[in-house]
């Protein structure tokens, strides 16, 4: 599934759009994006998020709230808290605790924001093989069959490591192969899979029930050739062919990780370009 040629052109191959119509369902944010503003203003910061387009949020941390405070935040500032993110090493120390939070805060999903690093003998150091990130697959069934029996669904959050290639293979591609589809699903962070060198829509085609989630993440490689983050709808992602892919998508979330302008005035930017998208 390696992009060949322009990455852009491959992830924004052009469509027919006479039967297009907007996104059905509502305008998500990553709170991920909002991480240097809540700290400083917690309860003012979700009004804004609120005023900004936003409807339903994921979070990415609680900032030592209780799971009722935090709910209460969410309901006073108008805001649905759906997903959150936690580490693959939460997941296997502290999952009990973290069930029961998400039971008192709603949450309709968990999702493991970063599997990397954990290894399948603890002793181990140094980079990750296959057979950690296979180990780590074993990992996701047994936590997800957890998750499902206490009513939440797990699933798996993308960055560049997952892409990576061993003899051939392509990490991303075992987790999808080893992962049980009733058990795990994948919230796919489209930005992140264009740095990695690969087509989103290849993944979203080949098997849309697979990823229910989605991260809309607009990046581009600056003169340090490293992709940083720009305002989604001005950069090199055109999501109207990616998410037209996204057959099998319940919902999305902007996340943002470097801004160019004032915080929330750049979030509205991107959300109105989300509520004017038609597929």
């Amino acid at each position: 599934m390696k992009a060949t040629g322009a990455i852009a052109a491959a992830a924004c191959a052009g469509v027919d759009r006479l039967a297009a119509k907007q996104l059905p369902m509502p305008i998500g944010l990553e709170l991920y994006s909002v991480r240097d503003l809540l700290p400083k203003d917690f309860d003012g910061t979700l009004a804004q998020v609120r005023s900004a387009g936003y409807t339903v949020v994921e979070a990415a941390g609680f900032y030592n709230r209780s799971a009722a405070d935090f709910r209460s935040a969410m309901d006073k500032a108008g805001l649905h808290c759906i997903s959150a993110h936690y580490t693959l090493s939460l997941l296997e120390t502290q999952l009990d605790s973290l069930i029961e939070y998400a039971h008192a805060l709603g949450l309709e999903y968990m999702i493991c924001s970063s599997s990397g690093g954990t290894h399948r003998d603890p002793a181990a150091k140094g980079p990750d093989t296959l057979d950690d990130w296979r180990w780590r697959a074993g990992e996701f069934n047994r936590i997800g069959e957890k998750l499902k029996a206490a009513g939440i669904t797990l699933g798996v959050h993308n960055h560049v490591p997952e892409f990576a290639v061993f003899d051939g293979t392509i990490v991303y591609d075992e987790l999808l192969r080893l992962t049980d589809p009733k058990l795990v699903v994948f919230e796919m962070d489209a930005g992140w899979v264009i740095a990695a060198g690969y087509n989103p829509i290849d993944y979203l085609k080949q098997s849309p029930e697979r990823f229910p989630l989605m991260h809309i993440k607009e990046v581009l490689r600056g003169p340090d050739g490293k992709f940083h983050a720009k305002t989604v709808g001005r950069g090199m992602l055109d999501y109207q062919p990616i998410l037209s892919a996204a057959t099998g998508l319940k919902q999305y979330f902007i996340e943002q990780e470097e801004f160019e302008m004032d915080p929330i005035e750049e979030l509205r930017i991107e959300a109105e370009y989300m509520r004017k998208l038609k597929v």
